[in-house]
Order: C-alpha cells, then structure tokens, then sequence
C-alpha cells in the first residue's frame, strides 16, 4: 500500500448547531487527480478549506505523507507542501509574469545592494523559465504584465506558481510528491483556454503531484480525474473510479437521486 500525498479521517466540521461535513473520510495519492464534486451547500469548499489550512476541523485526523498534522493556518499547509489555487487566482495584475511567480521568494543581488533589499529580477526572469520549461509551460515573456494575459494564460501562470510552491517547500522537508488544490480553475474559461489547463494539470500530475479538483465542469473532470468523489449535504455519497463510471450517476449522487456507493481503491 503506497502512503497517500493527503488523507483526511472522520472530518467533522460543525458551524454552531449545523453540521457541514460529517465524518468525511477523504485520500489523494501522488500523482492521482481527484475529482471533488457536489451541489452548492454540499461541503466541497468546506473541506477544501480544511485540507488548505483555512479551517479547522471540530474532529478527526490529517495526514500529509503518512505523518499525522494539525494546521492553524494556510502557511502551516504550504509549509507541508499542499498549495490551494482560489477562483480569484491572487495575482498582481499590474505585475509581470516573473514577479508574480516569485512572490515571497524573490531573489536579491548579492553584496550591498542586497543588504538594500534591491531584487534582481534579471535573476528572476532566468529562473522563472527554467521552472516553467520543467512544468512544460509555455505561456508568455516573463516581463509581460499579468493584466495582459488571455483568461487561460492567467490561470496557467497561477497553477503553475503554486506548483513551483509545492517543490520548494518539499525540497526542504525531504518529500517527494506534493498537493494541489484547485478551485475551479476553468470557471469563465473558453474551450480552448481549458484545454490549456487541463494539459497543464495533466503534466504535474505525471510528475507525481497529487491534486484535488474542485469544479461543476464534469468533461474536466472526464478528460483529467483518475477518481471522483461526491458530497452531498455535508456527507460523502460516492467515492469511484473515473474510467466505467457512468455520467448519469455521477448527477445521480450530486442530486441525491442516487444511493450512496463508495469504492476504496487504496485501503
């Protein structure tokens, strides 16, 4: 049995007197891509703000690479290597490419213009592209402002600042693989504009990254999801493989017209 990227064991999360997830048992493997699906109010964000460190859990258990964690903050999730990619992207429109990408770990001249706090972007630029030519991205010159960018450039550049995010923090904790989180990343996308995310998640995911799909797209979910997992009224209804999964049931579970069916590909 492979230890998972991320499991989550017996998630409760209660605001007051409601419940919003009840006892979620939840797993990503390095390199999977899961799909998390359900109807507005089902608990998708709720989780998903669980898993990035937003939120506490009222009960149950994280893991992240087999070692039990507790976060009290997004930074103690990055600082485990899990990343979380938000529909507003975070980035500085009025910033360039390069800039963007090295927000938080920018690099600084050396000797006394350094100590100044001048950055060298130069040197930005030239790593900026050889991290984007690792990812296999291909998006715009790095001095172009994000406020430039198509629909599709924009999400790409923010997929891939977190990507780059989760190698360097897990070049200093020793592990291997790390975890994206997406929040609908094709939401206002074209077809086109799409297809660019998709082959981009399809490339991290080849390179061992585990990511967690949010999204009310189900063809994203065909064309990149190796599983699919269904909330519905704060409870998990079905847990399933992507490939010989019906459609139809998969809006069955969202809507509640179907019963529950989970499968556990990994115990």
């Amino acid at each position: 049995m492979s230890t998972s990227a991320l499991r989550l064991s017996g998630i409760d999360m209660h605001y007051g007197y409601v419940r919003a997830l009840a006892g979620i048992d939840f797993h990503v493997e390095p390199g999977e891509v899961v799909g998390l699906l359900g109807d507005n109010g089902a608990g998708k964000s709720t989780l998903l703000k669980v898993m990035s460190g937003a939120h506490r859990p009222s009960g149950g258990s994280i893991a992240v690479h087999g070692r039990e964690v507790e976060f009290h903050s997004p930074s103690d999730a990055s600082d485990a290597g899990i990343q979380m990619v938000y529909q507003d992207l975070a980035l500085i429109d009025a910033q360039d490419i390069s800039t963007n990408l090295n927000i938080g770990r920018e690099i600084l001249y050396k000797g006394p213009l350094g100590w100044l706090g001048f950055i060298d972007r130069k040197a930005m630029r030239r790593r900026s592209e050889t991290e984007l030519d690792r990812l296999g991205v291909r998006t715009a010159p790095m001095t172009r402002p994000v406020e430039m960018l198509s629909g599709g450039q924009r999400q790409v550049v923010a997929l891939a600042r977190s990507a780059i995010r989760v190698s360097g923090s897990l070049s200093e904790t020793g592990d291997t693989n790390g975890v994206l989180l997406l929040d609908e990343p094709t939401a206002a996308l074209g077809y086109e504009q799409t297809k660019q995310v998709e082959a981009l998640i399809r490339r991290m995911a080849g390179q061992g990254v585990a990511i967690v799909l949010v999204t009310h797209n189900l063809p994203l979910c065909h064309e990149v999801a190796d599983r699919v997992v269904v909330l519905n009224r704060g409870s998990k209804v079905a847990d399933v493989p992507m490939a010989g999964t019906d459609p139809d049931h998969i809006v069955g579970w969202i809507t509640g017209a179907r019963p529950s069916q989970t499968f556990q590909e990994y115990p």
